[in-house]
């Protein structure tokens, strides 16, 4: 990078702006570090485990048998009888090769958003392989369903949601306030092992947090698409903006589907009928909708089939997010097995496409394993940022530090004008941000209260 040229406009910017950016900076790191270290952490164990997890559930995902797979009714029958509850089939999974097991997938009252109770049926035997909670539309099992719920919420529902978005919400300020920081400091051209220690940390903090910043700026805006107060925001912006995502609609008459789009860690959808009577017979139809979905152009083997509603069109959509990305969905007619309604991923415009792929990119799920080892390097590299930027602030307690009001009001009238218009306007679009923010301020006033 190109290093600032010293002149006095230059230089007089540096003494007015840089204490207050180091201000704001040392508030996020102190007060939101320890959350985004936690989600970084958690975020960690998510990317790196889906082998594990294959590992550990591979009992209920592969089979030995080998020989013609039976009809998809009969797999849904067998788990049905082999369940004994009165629970509806909601969709079906079928095998995705030889070796593998159908997902027979059943709405349970008892069961959280977008999880379902599912049996993993060998296609051969009709052996009940497993009976596991699945969740989301990428299927993950109990375990990664814990590590997803552990990076979300730490286990604490929609309350411990807001954890994960403070982080999120803080994460790009940080990054970039970070950035700004690392580009107008002193340069000094010592070798690291020459270095004394806190000025080794203080190389190390800002040299990590500004190579990895781009990335960290991408996880902070995707992870914010799926929050609670900060997502709506977005959510509301793109419906006005006309950037929704289209979705095939069920509805036999053609209007639009209520459930279209959803969002979060696996598209959580919302539970279908629990009625298992309004549908069982439905499941005659299984196969002749597959069969239809492949002819209307559904070609990978990642395929689910949501059962219908009464009067609703039957709904089969692609779920494979790797890449090249392939979701499609149609919706077909019970009676006539025409498609009626249907969303292909190359018709979506632009910034739908760059979402999908942001969130499934921030899962570790768009490019394999190398997606899985970026995120993961970057996690570990946020995480030792943070180390050193607490261990920075514990060697330096000691020396009273300038609080943030005073050097607010060295600035011009025309940046704190611009800073406060900025701070309302993102307290607004991030209104998480915005309470922290206040906090952060309320702490700052005590603290130069108390030292005058």
């Amino acid at each position: 990078m190109t290093h600032l040229i010293d002149t006095p406009r230059a230089d007089a910017a540096r003494t007015t702006l840089r204490p207050f950016l180091l201000r704001m900076h040392f508030y996020a790191g102190l007060f939101v570090g320890p959350f985004i270290f936690v989600a970084a952490l958690t975020g960690l164990l998510y990317v790196l485990t889906p082998q594990i997890e294959t590992w550990l559930y591979r009992d209920a995902l592969f089979t030995d048998s080998a020989g013609t797979p039976r009809s998809l009714t009969d797999q849904a029958r067998a788990a049905r009888e082999a369940l004994g509850a009165d629970l509806a089939v909601s969709a079906v999974r079928p095998a995705t090769g030889p070796g593998r097991t159908t997902r027979i997938m059943f709405s349970d009252p008892a069961l959280g958003p977008s999880e379902n109770r599912t049996l993993f049926v060998d296609p051969v035997t009709l052996e009940v392989r497993g009976d596991l909670t699945t969740y989301g539309t990428s299927g993950i099992l109990p375990f990664r369903t814990t590590l997803d719920y552990l990076h979300r919420n730490m286990l604490l529902g929609d309350l411990g949601r807001y954890y994960s978005e403070l982080a999120a919400s803080w994460l790009w300020v940080a990054v970039l306030g970070g950035v700004a920081l690392w580009a107008t400091g002193p340069r000094r051209r010592r070798r690291l092992a020459e270095m004394p220690s806190p000025q080794r940390r203080r190389w190390l903090h800002g040299t990590i947090g500004t190579v990895l910043s781009v990335v960290l700026l991408f996880v902070s805006v995707t992870g914010l698409t799926w929050s609670q107060q900060g997502g709506a925001r977005i959510d509301a912006l793109r419906g006005q903006l006309g950037w929704v995502t289209p979705s095939a609609s069920a509805a036999l008459d053609g209007a639009a589907d209520p459930a279209g789009e959803h969002a979060g860690h696996g598209d959580h959808a919302a539970h279908m009928s629990h009625d298992p009577a309004a549908r069982e017979d439905r499941l005659e139809g299984l196969d002749a909708v597959a069969g239809a979905a492949r002819a209307g152009g559904l070609d990978s083997p990642m395929m689910e089939i949501r059962l219908p509603k009464p009067d609703q069109a039957w709904v089969v959509r692609e779920y494979d997010r790797s890449w090249p990305t392939q979701v499609d969905t149609v919706a077909i007619n019970p009676d006539t097995l025409r498609i009626t309604s249907r969303a292909d991923f190359a018709d979506f415009t632009l910034i739908p496409k760059l979402i999908r792929w942001g969130i499934d990119a921030h899962m570790g799920v768009l490019f394999g394993i190398p997606n899985q080892a970026l995120m993961a390097a970057v996690a570990l590299g946020l995480m030792v940022t943070i180390v050193y930027g607490y261990r920075m602030w514990w060697t330096r307690r000691p020396k009273p530090a300038e609080p943030l009001w005073a050097s607010w009001r060295r600035l011009s009238p025309g940046q704190q004008l611009a800073w406060a218009a900025l701070a309302a306007a993102l307290g607004w679009a991030l209104p998480v941000l915005g309470v922290s923010l206040a906090f952060f301020l309320a702490v700052d006033l005590l603290r130069g209260q108390a030292a005058r």
